[in-house]
């Protein structure tokens, strides 16, 4: 029903935008509990006993996250008699808060979620988690100050390698965009402390490249590698497009997506964390070789029943490939 979903929509958008301008933890909170309630419909809209469970999965883990950013709260309100979100001092309800953003938008070790509730979900739901669900709890990471670095670093280190790990053994291509968010974040995570400015640019451009590859399995209705092997038969001229928004995710110069990570490299060398810059970029070289892998996969094989003749590959959706266009291009050619 399209009223259903415009409110869905909405409240999806009120809580988050409720996020954003708070400054008051309690504020802050309700934001993110109207954003999951708005979300929870939404993913289990197709009524498909593996929606309902990476639905129910998903409840769980927000649930805890906001369950205990409220006890870190109120356990900061008590020890310091102050709710404002930039005026954290204590140590401890820092570390909780930190750990249960870190539990919202799924970094490591506290990952564990990510891979198999965007597995449950369709391509388009996939999308709006992966991107727009972690709007909010970064809104909050980069407005708490004094952190333990060390915390981050662990967190962000954590992440790019377990993306990195967890991608190579998949054959599902959306445990693998799952890996890949994993991996992003913890890029984002590793500068935080250091310049918050490049975080943005990291989660932007990620944004733009997620966009483009959900919508390019989207069109190709391709959930697995298999299947991406047929798609040449679907969509010609996408598949040779394909490569590059991959070896764009995994940040290959000249692509848009070598950018953050060229900039963060630079920043930790810059902060004398050179060995810490040198493990983030070797992480980066497991996460590339599962692109290069879906990259072959899509053009350097055949499928055997090649029906290049009778496939209707003509697309005349412009609602999906407007958009599509837009985010490829974007992607391949914005560095």
């Amino acid at each position: 029903n399209p009223y259903i979903l415009a409110t869905l929509l909405f409240g999806l958008g009120l809580g988050t935008t409720i996020t954003f301008t708070s400054s008051h933890w309690l504020l802050a909170w309700m934001g993110l509990e109207i954003n999951t309630l708005a979300i929870i419909p939404l993913m289990a809209q197709h009524h498909h006993p593996r929606a309902v469970e990476a639905t129910t999965k998903y409840f769980l883990t927000q649930a805890t996250a906001a369950a205990m950013l409220l006890f870190a709260s109120t356990t900061n309100a008590w020890l310091t008699g102050q709710w404002d979100i930039q005026q954290m001092s204590h140590p401890f309800p820092l570390t909780l808060i930190t750990l249960a953003l870190a539990l919202k938008i799924g970094l490591a070790p506290m990952h564990t979620w990510l891979p198999e509730v965007l597995q449950g979900l369709d391509l388009t739901t996939g999308l709006v988690l992966s991107t727009w669900q972690k709007l909010a709890p970064f809104a909050l990471l980069l407005q708490i100050q004094n952190v333990n670095p060390t915390i981050l670093v662990t967190l962000g280190l954590a992440s790019t390698l377990v993306g990195g790990w967890g991608g190579l053994n998949q054959t599902q291509l959306r445990k693998v965009l799952a890996y890949s968010s994993i991996a992003h974040l913890g890029w984002m995570i590793l500068i935080l402390q250091y310049s918050p400015s490049l975080t943005l640019l990291a989660l932007l451009t990620y944004f733009v490249m997620t966009f483009s590859t959900f919508l390019v399995f989207k069109l190709n209705k391709s959930t697995s590698i298999n299947a991406l092997a047929i798609s040449w038969t679907k969509a010609p001229i996408l598949t040779s497009l394909t490569p590059l928004v991959l070896l764009s995710l995994g940040g290959l110069p000249p692509l848009t997506g070598f950018m953050p990570k060229w900039l963060i490299l630079q920043e930790l060398a810059k902060q004398d964390l050179a060995p810490l810059a040198t493990l983030a970029a070797l992480s980066a070289l497991l996460s590339l070789y599962f692109y290069l892998r879906i990259s072959y996969a899509m053009t350097l094989t055949m499928s055997p029943n090649n029906l290049t003749g009778v496939t209707p590959w003509r697309f005349s959706s412009p609602q999906l490939t407007l958009p599509l266009a837009i985010a490829t291009t974007a992607t391949i050619s914005l560095l």
